[in-house]
């Protein structure tokens, strides 16, 4: 996942996204695709019994529409709650824009970004989200569908791709003020309809290792201190293969937040909020 973030002129400053490749914030929630290269800073000393691994869920071919709403995410130490529905939203605010090097990596929602596409990342609307972007600068105009998050930059409303951005004359500028509107409503995750959609459960990460060894160690050194529900999980689709060592799933932030607390006074540092999706049962 990749974030999003400041572009000035020709090119973004990607604040890192998730889910998918490329930079990983500490909190950002990572979609079972993954970061490569994630790794966890604590290392448990006391060895443990041999864990049962499980291998990470397969991930669909095709993203999903409703991948990228988890209830609540975490960038830089700042909570965002995603919103139910993007059914009345109308703001003001300063938009910014990216490009390269983020064109062709994949966005919060599992697509590509195609820079030359009119699409946008925001905070807190459902993906995707279809929005009228008016610049109040030129009075110009653009729809596009909001398919990844960001800009976690101080200010910034909404981060256009960089065709929007150029149809709203921003572009040379980097910046400029714009007002959104949701066209129509999108409820994002939770419900399904009759094409059922992976239902996103919340974990916390609180390791990732390429030895097993390591991270069976670290799941017991959870499981004496009194935590449940810990699970590794083996994920092949990076390289070198990583056993992540999760906890939950979770209901919410307070219980997020209790359980943070609980594996600090472990010596347990930086866990991480992440999401596994839970495959619907097949159309009878």
């Amino acid at each position: 996942m990749r974030m999003n973030a400041l572009a000035s002129a020709g090119a973004g400053l990607l604040a890192a996204t998730v889910l998918l490749v490329g930079c990983t914030p500490a909190q950002w929630p990572i979609r079972e695709e993954g970061a490569p290269g994630d790794r966890s800073p604590a290392q448990p000393r006391s060895p443990g019994p041999a864990p049962q691994v499980s291998k990470a869920p397969t991930v669909p071919a095709a993203p999903t529409p409703r991948a990228g709403n988890p209830p609540f995410y975490e960038v830089f130490g700042e909570r965002y709650f995603v919103l139910p529905s993007s059914d009345g939203y109308r703001a003001q605010g300063v938009a910014s824009w990216y490009g390269q090097p983020f064109h062709g990596q994949r966005t919060s929602s599992g697509e590509v970004f195609d820079m030359y596409k009119l699409t946008a990342a925001h905070k807190t609307l459902p993906l995707p989200s279809l929005v009228r972007v008016t610049s109040l600068d030129s009075g110009r105009s653009v729809i596009v569908t909001v398919n990844d998050r960001g800009p976690f930059v101080k200010d910034r409303i909404i981060d256009l791709s960089y065709e929007a951005a150029r149809q709203l004359d921003i572009v040379s500028k980097g910046t400029g003020r714009v007002q959104i509107e949701a066209l129509g409503s999108n409820s994002g995750a939770g419900t399904t309809g009759p094409d059922p959609v992976p239902v996103q459960l919340l974990f916390m990460q609180v390791g990732a290792f390429s030895s097993q060894d390591n991270a069976a160690k670290l799941k017991a050194r959870l499981e004496s201190g009194s935590v449940n529900n810990v699970a590794i999980r083996y994920d092949d689709r990076v390289s070198p293969a990583l056993y992540r060592v999760r906890i939950g799933p979770i209901s919410g932030p307070a219980e997020y937040d209790a359980l943070a607390s609980r594996v600090a006074s472990l010596g347990i540092v930086n866990p991480r909020l992440v999401t596994e999706s839970l495959e619907p049962p097949p159309a009878r």
